[in-house]
């Protein structure tokens, strides 16, 4: 059996790491930030394109309140689709070498996703675990590539597998898991209008996949504890 947990739940933004040394840096970085994430979305195509859904569905697009609606649509999905300019894998770069060989395991990480079939999103908690091989990495960092992977359109499962193999190539960790439990707007406000269903997905690596009991102790950390 693997003792000796490591448990973080529910990381809040300052939390997550120390944000108020962070903030004034944040907020000089945020206009040169934001400009490059502009410069990644052709938001004139954008708005041209929700002008003609305006127009096919019936609406009026040059009524008052539905005038700058593309201009709004064009920022947010520039924000919501952000994760397809960044490479999630950079927050995984800075380790620190520690003595350390028992489960980390942050829970309960907050996340917003698009599903890709019917650009509706879906919304959930991802928790994140790993059994180091003499590395650790920050864990607000782990929150960090759970936020920008979720940043694109996808479907769950892949979502759950892209997290899962980041953190053990990058990590080089003897074992990971990963488990998102989501709620999909695509399933619940259209189609077979399910409010309330959820989905569960998990991935796991290295010793939580071929060791019964390892699987069966990460999975009671993640899974009993919520009850």
């Amino acid at each position: 059996m693997i003792t000796g947990k490591r448990i973080t739940q529910g990381l809040g933004k300052a939390a997550m790491e120390g944000a108020k040394g962070e903030s004034t840096k944040t907020s000089k970085r945020k206009t040169s930030v934001t400009s490059k994430k502009e410069a990644n979305v052709d938001h004139a195509r954008i708005e041209r394109a929700v002008r003609e859904i305006l127009i096919a569905v019936g609406e009026d697009p040059d009524r008052e309140g539905l005038l700058e609606t593309p201009a709004r649509v064009a920022r947010m999905y520039a924000e919501i689709f952000s994760g397809l300019h960044k490479d999630p894998s950079v927050h995984l770069k800075r380790v620190f070498t520690e003595n350390y060989d028992e489960i980390v395991l942050v829970r309960d990480i907050e996340f917003h996703s698009m599903c890709e079939h019917h650009l509706l999103p879906f919304s959930g908690r991802a928790h994140v675990g790993y059994l180091p091989n003499g590395k650790v990495v920050g864990l607000s960092k782990l929150a960090r590539v759970v936020d920008e992977v979720a940043r694109r359109p996808q479907v769950q499962e892949r979502m759950t597998e892209t997290i899962a193999n980041m953190v053990e190539q990058e990590l080089g960790a003897r074992g990971v898991v990963v488990l998102i439990e989501s709620s999909h707007s695509c399933m619940s406000m259209r189609g077979i209008r399910k409010a309330g269903a959820s989905c569960t997905t998990s991935a796991m690596r290295g010793i939580f996949r071929e060791n019964l009991s390892s699987r069966a102790e990460i999975l009671g950390l993640i899974l009993n504890q919520k009850r």
